[in-house]
């Protein structure tokens, strides 16, 4: 019967080497200090591999994360704690927070909000939006101008194709102002081709100034006008937000804020 091997002598100093051909950072950075850990507690192998595993995953988590709210293009500012829920019409917190669980991404829903300028329909889909990416989903937030710009420019390059495989990869698209103007016939077909290919697949969430009756300033023509808006509100949750403007509300709420605050300071002054 044949011996068994002798095991090769380990080389520990080039571990460091081995973790980053590995693509092992988090590995590299944490395990002197949790190996010394480990001897120090006596912990057995398996627990030390587990707790650099853990490490690994969740600042991976983290950095897919961060990379995904770089490409996001969402404004910092507008998150789930920066909305004041007092000034907002039409909508509550419950629903919103609902909204950013996400079920909805799963079968290709979408999101529409419709109401008067600078009622908050922008910062609240971007809120959601937040709350999605750090979920793990893919988000890109837009302008609707922006967006129609790029379609057209990847049509005149005969790549419009790609173009919107490209934007597959995005769980949502966020598109603001949608009725800001009026839209040519050119502009109008690449932005239907867009609303047609996410139809029940990928998700789309909207702010509209204006009621679905005045979408024919977006797409000129009738029929290309009931098609688009089938096919955003057939598996769709509508938030209507017409009110005061939530902007001038809360623009008002901080200098009242900074006047209370300048009144508590005089006084105790005095």
């Amino acid at each position: 019967m044949t011996a068994p091997a002798a095991p090769r002598p380990v080389d520990v100093h080039a571990l460091p080497t081995m973790l980053t051909a590995l693509r092992l950072p988090s590995f590299q950075r944490h395990w002197q200090a949790l190996a010394e850990r480990a001897d120090t507690e006596g912990w057995p192998a398996s627990r030390f591999l587990a707790a650099l595993a853990e490490l690994e995953l969740a600042e991976r988590d983290a950095r897919r994360i961060h990379r995904h709210l770089q490409q996001s293009q969402l404004p910092g500012g507008k998150t789930l704690g920066a909305l004041d829920f007092k000034a907002l019409p039409g909508v509550t917190k419950a629903r919103i927070e609902a909204l950013t669980a996400g079920d909805w991404i799963e079968t290709g829903a979408n999101l529409i909000a419709i109401g008067n300028s600078g009622a908050g329909k922008t910062h609240v889909l971007c809120a959601i939006g937040h709350a999605l990416v750090e979920a793990g989903r893919r988000v890109l937030c837009t302008s609707t101008t922006d967006m129609v710009q790029k379609l057209q420019a990847a049509r005149r390059d005969l790549a419009l194709e790609a173009a919107l495989a490209k934007l597959d990869k995005f769980d949502l698209i966020i598109l603001d102002d949608i009725t800001h103007a009026q839209k040519d016939q050119a502009e109008s077909s690449v932005l239907f081709e867009l609303i047609a290919r996410r139809y029940e697949t990928r998700s789309l969430a909207i702010a509209a100034n204006q009621p679905f009756s005045a979408w024919d300033k977006i797409f000129p023509d009738q029929a290309v006008t009931v098609a688009a808006i089938d096919r955003l509100v057939h598996h769709a949750t509508i938030l209507e937000m017409n009110g005061d403007s939530y902007r001038r509300r809360a623009a008002a709420g901080r200098q009242a804020a900074k006047l209370d605050a300048g009144a508590t300071t005089s006084s105790d002054n005095l």
